[in-house]
């Protein structure tokens, strides 16, 4: 009785209301103020300053809920993904999750798919990316932040009972063992249990990989996953690094030769003659092929094989031609998952065909995918396609009048899982709020598209705008020193030139420094079509 007295003297009146009000307001202030762009694109700028971010916060990380789903689940890969938007302007929360991520993993190496706070309740499951997205989410942290204590954190494992052959998912209650390891060695454990491969040299879908409705490619435990391949190749090269900060020869090793037998196992076998395949069911046969009569080619195939560089440089070019040729809907303003659509073939992949065809991932824009696509474009450094692609996934362009909103009916100012390519409904909106597609989008529009890079205390700026875009405004702040930074594209210079507060710098990037000082900056970068080699992308990492 005495502690509810207390409760109600201290909230009473209209002040302690205001007062909490104006701690939120300042919250969201400082958050989304870190990083502030305009360009000359009003849509562009909403989503940037503000809209992607909260909508990562406050759904994804803190809500974990949404009006199409209200689950508040953890899940593992899902929010790990999700704190990767917030690097710039909430680094501490990436490194909480990457901590609390490795708290979730079994001592085998395995990861809980989801689960519930506070008892930690959720499903063990042979899902195969998961647990890979513990190691390159730690990865980019450290190369981002240049803070590597992470690595050194000891965090305990789970122990549960183990699935059965032929079981792919278990839901119960782990405990926490009382074996610990470093947040490097949790990593490590992560990609020794990835390291599993089928006849054609790829890893094991499991119970299903990033899209979790092909669950039934692999259900002998024999089928093979493409995506997968190119993923586990961008880790082992994102960790071969971590590793030889450590000085770990052993581990440095290891994932080099790794990487390379995966890397043509991926072209010799994965190549479909003008895109590469998606998977391999357990029988062997492919998917994602020309030879299949539906699900043809997939996007994120295509995708991954330029973000991890694993793609021979000719495959490449033309995995991503077909993705345009046969996956971008300029005409309906979508880009599918995969065409076409699953529908009456005899292949059985999983629930995924359960979707009506042309809704969700069976065939429909999976904005999460189609943001990966755009990032491939910008990797090439194909400013044409970037931009206009840009322009068809922006929701804010869906709500510009009355027709398009009268096609989209949803939020035009938040991101959707989702848009339909059925027929009936086709360019309607999906599931809102609760996506990883917000986080991405955020990484697309700053880091692919504008460019800004941020290594250590480094800010390194590699745009992809439009040719006609003369200039961009970005206001960074880095702890509580704010760079004024005036980004010039030039066409007769391809080299980067760098003038801080007057002065002209010998180095390509802005070296950071919380001096308590605004500093103003300006940047001359190189413009026009194709400007970055897709040769440069993803080296293998030496031993330092």
């Amino acid at each position: 009785m005495s502690d509810a007295l207390l409760l109600i003297k201290k909230v009473e009146g209209s002040g302690p209301a205001e007062k909490a009000l104006s701690k939120v307001r300042e919250y969201w202030q400082q958050t989304l103020s870190a990083v502030q762009v305009v360009t000359p694109d009003a849509g562009v700028n909403i989503l940037v300053n503000g809209w992607l971010n909260y909508q990562t916060l406050a759904s994804r990380i803190w809500a974990r809920s949404g009006f199409y789903q209200s689950g508040g689940a953890f899940g593992f890969r899902d929010q790990l993904q999700d704190v990767l938007s917030l690097m710039h302007s909430r680094p501490a929360l990436v490194r909480e999750q990457v901590i609390l991520c490795a708290s979730r993993q079994f001592k085998e190496g395995d990861v809980q798919h989801w689960w519930h706070p506070p008892t930690g309740r959720g499903v063990r499951t042979t899902c195969s990316d998961d647990l890979l997205w513990l190691p390159f989410v730690t990865a980019r942290y450290v190369a981002t932040t240049g803070d590597r204590s992470i690595l050194d954190q000891s965090v305990p494992f789970l122990e549960g009972r183990l699935l059965n052959v032929g079981e792919e998912s278990c839901y119960d209650l782990p405990v926490i063992s009382d074996k610990q390891a470093s947040v490097y060695e949790h990593c490590a454990r992560a990609i020794d249990h990835a390291l599993k491969f089928g006849e054609h040299g790829l890893p094991f879908i499991g119970s299903g990989d990033w899209n979790d409705g092909m669950d039934k490619v692999g259900t002998h435990g024999k089928g093979e996953s493409v995506w997968l391949g190119f993923f586990l190749y961008d880790v082992l090269v994102k960790f071969t690094t971590i590793a030889a900060l450590k000085n770990d020869e052993y581990l440095v090793n290891k994932y080099r030769m790794a990487a390379a037998q995966l890397q043509n196992s991926l072209n010799k076998n994965a190549w479909d003659g003008d895109w590469y395949t998606r998977a391999f069911f357990d029988d062997g046969t492919p998917l994602g092929s020309s030879k299949n009569d539906e699900c043809k080619i997939d996007s994120i195939a295509q995708s991954w094989s330029v973000l991890s560089g694993a793609g021979e440089i000719e495959k490449r070019k033309r995995a991503m031609d077909a993705a345009e040729k046969y996956l971008v809907k300029k005409e309906d303003g979508i880009i599918q998952l995969f065409d076409p659509p699953f529908n009456k073939s005899s292949m059985n992949p999983g629930y995924i065909k359960g979707y009506v065809p042309g809704v969700r991932e069976n065939g429909g824009q999976y904005t999460h995918a189609a943001v990966w696509l755009i990032m491939a474009y910008a990797a090439l450094g194909d400013s044409r396609r970037t931009w206009e692609l840009l322009q068809m996934i922006n929701p804010v362009n869906h709500g510009k009048n009355a027709d398009t909103i009268e096609v989209y009916k949803t939020e035009p100012y938040v991101i959707a899982a989702d848009v339909y390519a059925e027929p009936l409904h086709k360019g309607r909106g999906g599931w809102t709020w609760y996506t990883g597609s917000a986080g991405w989008m955020y990484q697309l529009l700053l880091e692919s598209f504008i460019g800004l890079k941020r290594k250590e205390n480094k800010l390194y700026f590699q745009p992809c705008l439009p040719e006609e875009w003369d200039s961009i405004k970005i206001q960074y702040r880095f702890v509580s020193t704010e760079y004024r930074i005036e980004l010039r594209q030039s066409k007769e210079n391809l080299q980067t030139k760098i003038i801080i507060n007057g002065h002209e710098e010998s180095n390509d990037f802005i070296s950071l420094v919380d001096d308590g000082f605004v500093h103003e900056v300006t940047v001359e970068a190189g413009a026009g079509e194709n400007k970055y080699t897709t040769e440069s992308i993803k080296p293998l990492p030496v031993l330092l």
